[in-house]
C-alpha cells in the first residue's frame, strides 16, 4: 500500500466562516426594525385639516412642540412642562436666529394651551412659526 505524504495535503484554512456574523447581523437588523418606531412615538395627536402650501425650511432648524388634547407639551417628541420648553427654545433661538417652531396641536385640544406656547415664543423674539395640520384631504 502506498502512503502519501502528509506535507502534500496539508490543507491551511483562510476562510473565515462567516454564517454566525450574519445571524448576528440579521439579529441586530430585526432588533432595530422593532424598536426604531417605538423610540421616534411623540404624543398620539388628531391634526386638523388645512390646504395651502408649505415655505421651505432648514430641517436642522425646525424645532416641534407638540400639544395634547389632555394639556400636555412635547418638545421634539420628549414630554415637559411649558416653561421649560420656551427656556429652551429662547436659549436656540439665542444661539440661531433662524429657528421655526413647528406646532403640533390636537384638533381636541385647548386654545388657551396653545396661546400660552405662541405667547411665550413672542416674548423671547421667536416670531417665525407653523400651526402644522394634517395633509390628507378630508373625506
Amino acid at each position: 500500500m502506498r502512503r502519501f505524504s502528509q506535507r502534500g495535503h496539508l490543507v491551511t484554512l483562510s476562510e473565515i466562516n462567516i454564517t454566525p456574523l450574519l445571524d448576528l447581523a440579521f439579529v441586530l437588523l430585526i432588533i432595530f426594525i422593532i424598536t426604531t418606531p417605538l423610540l421616534e412615538k411623540g404624543l398620539e395627536l388628531k391634526l386638523p385639516h388645512a390646504g395651502g402650501q408649505a415655505e421651505k425650511v432648514i430641517k436642522s432648524d425646525i424645532r416641534t412642540v407638540e400639544i395634547s388634547n389632555l394639556g400636555y407639551y412635547a418638545y421634539n417628541k420628549q414630554r415637559a412642562p411649558l416653561n421649560t420648553i420656551i427656556t429652551r427654545l429662547a436659549a436656540e433661538f439665542r444661539a440661531n436666529p433662524n429657528i421655526v417652531v413647528y406646532i403640533r396641536a390636537d384638533k381636541d385640544s385647548r386654545y388657551d394651551l396653545l396661546a400660552e406656547l405662541i405667547d411665550g415664543c413672542q416674548h423671547n423674539g421667536i416670531t417665525r412659526y407653523s400651526l402644522r395640520t394634517d395633509p390628507t384631504p378630508k373625506k
